[in-house]
């Protein structure tokens, strides 16, 4: 039996008993699995775009251009289509992200989370039967909208149900999913090129049926969050929702408290509109200038196109995806830091403390490529090893700091009133610069070679910049009082909120 810990949530005039229950640890498992496809996606096109066999078949002038001995080392895999494939998944999720924050709204968090499963599942039989272009294309598009409805949903679910000071720890499960996913797809990338060949990528591409039918079992059993039942007029249900994920019948001041602030959200009718009030201000520009400075950390440069990179410095294509098995271990276990150290911690010394390690990373990687790696030659073995040191310790800078809390900052702290919306500009700004960074890096590349690094390094500095001064730390505060506990009390953000327009928010259409 699990363990169950106690805890108390303070808030401004009540306490309210919460228990980390094995109800909301298996809920919030479950629902993490959408993190574990995500993951998945993320880490097979990086490899799959590396085997021969896929380049024939799909992108026959890439294959030529790798095999040329002539071709410049920073240009070989400069293809619009080849980028498209990869990027097309995060144009979808643009999309499917909007109308998952609606369906979230009105249907509720647990139907967004099983709709992205059949997305999922779709996607991967297209992809896996390919026989064209178009259909690979049109597979990725489906995949896209199940990342866009599980991005939407997951991160609202697991912090609507977890304690507030456990909020933290239960919500890295989701991005800690994401690195197992892309864990999990450097080895099957690894097994199916160096055992299988010929269709070692639809195997590669056809795996990512495992997670996508776990998770579609996995959301006929979670629990519905009280916040979405009560939101949704079904009080009695969303009391009986509480007392199961709480383990304990005395609920009452946490549904009361629940039931205040879903009171206050029904009054407003237009809650994309009210995200630009004044008061919205500090938790719109940080919710989504997160997800802006995640991708312009260059992460994605790594994660998609490792196996590319290691094979521009001139590694061969068993050892590139070797050593972007390497740096996967590494991601997935450094995010077990954040897993503890959010809540300990707290959200501000991480970021930081990535911020840090990342631009220094970036540095040294800019700085031997720049040296050693020109248009036609390979990179000494020296280098090579060290270039693959510092992308790991890149790796985990990331992995603790940047790349789960990006999430889940964003997701705790908007008002009920404005939740749905505000995360769906979260998730929508997410995907749309991973599009971009996805579609642009390998013309970058071939353009700008190693000084691409240091673009990226001057990213991070920017943003860890930001959250020195910017961002006020959200841990262990009850999520339904971030406005009261944090936003008013910085000392910049308190000049967003107006007494008298909080007075007369918005409750006319």
């Amino acid at each position: 039996m699990v363990a169950q810990m106690m805890s108390l949530e303070k808030g401004n005039g009540y306490d309210v008993p919460a228990k980390l229950t094995g109800q909301v640890i298996i809920c919030s498992i479950i629902a993490a699995f959408a993190g574990l496809m995500f993951g998945y996606d993320i880490g097979i096109s990086g490899g799959v775009t590396s085997m021969d066999e896929f380049l024939k078949k799909f992108f026959p002038a890439v294959y030529v251009k790798k095999h040329m001995v002539h071709e410049d080392n920073y240009c070989k895999y400069d293809n619009q289509k080849l980028q498209l494939f990869t990027s097309s998944l995060y144009l979808a999720a643009i999309v499917a992200s909007f109308f998952a924050s609606h369906c979230c709204k009105r249907y509720g968090r647990k139907l967004t989370i099983q709709l992205a499963s059949i997305f999922f599942i779709i996607g991967v039989v297209l992809n896996t039967t390919a026989v064209n272009l178009m259909m690979l294309i049109f597979g990725r598009l489906f995949l896209g909208a199940g990342v866009g409805f599980g991005n939407q949903a997951v991160p609202l679910f697991i912090s609507e149900i977890a304690p507030s000071n456990k909020r933290g720890l239960l919500n890295v499960l989701f991005q800690f999913l994401i690195t197992i996913g892309i864990f999990f797809a450097n080895i099957v990338n690894y097994l199916s090129s160096k055992y299988i060949r010929s269709n070692g990528w639809r195997v590669s591409l056809g795996v990512a049926a495992i997670p996508s039918i776990f998770l579609a079992l996995g959301s006929l059993i979670i629990v519905e969050t009280p916040t979405s039942l009560i939101e949704r007029g079904k009080n009695e249900e969303g009391l009986r929702a509480l007392k199961k994920i709480r383990g304990m019948e005395n609920v009452e001041k946490e549904y009361n408290h629940i039931l205040r602030s879903t009171e206050m959200a029904k009054k407003i009718k237009t809650p994309f509109r009210n995200l630009f009030k004044r008061s919205s201000w500090p938790q719109l520009l940080c919710g989504t200038i997160l997800q802006v400075f995640q991708q312009l950390t260059g992460i994605n440069v790594v994660m998609f196109y490792a196996p590319v990179l290691f094979q521009t410095m001139g590694l061969g294509a068993n050892a590139s995806l070797l050593s972007t098995l390497i740096t996967g271990s590494v991601n997935s276990l450094s995010t077990v830091v954040a897993i503890f150290g959010a809540d300990y911690f707290g959200r501000r010394v991480l970021l930081i403390e990535g911020a840090i390690q990342m631009l220094a990373a970036q540095g040294v990687v800019g700085g031997i490529l720049a040296a050693y790696l020109k248009a036609t030659n390979m990179i000494p073995k020296f280098a090579a090893v060290i270039v693959l040191v510092m992308i790991c310790v890149f790796v985990m800078g990331f992995a603790w700091s940047w790349g789960p809390l990006g999430w889940l900052v964003a997701s705790e702290i908007y008002p009920l009133e404005t939740r749905t919306a505000g995360f769906f500009f979260a998730v929508s700004t997410n995907m749309i610069f991973t599009f971009i960074v996805a579609q642009a890096f390998l013309s970058m590349l071939c353009t700008m070679k190693s000084a691409i690094f240091f673009m990226f390094a001057s990213f991070v500095l920017v943003m860890g910049l930001f959250v020195v001064f910017l961002l006020p730390e959200t841990k262990g505060i009850p999520i339904d009082e971030m406005n009261e506990r944090v936003w008013k009390k910085h000392w910049l953000w308190k000049r967003c909120f107006d007494e008298k327009e909080d007075a007369n928010t918005d409750s006319v259409n």
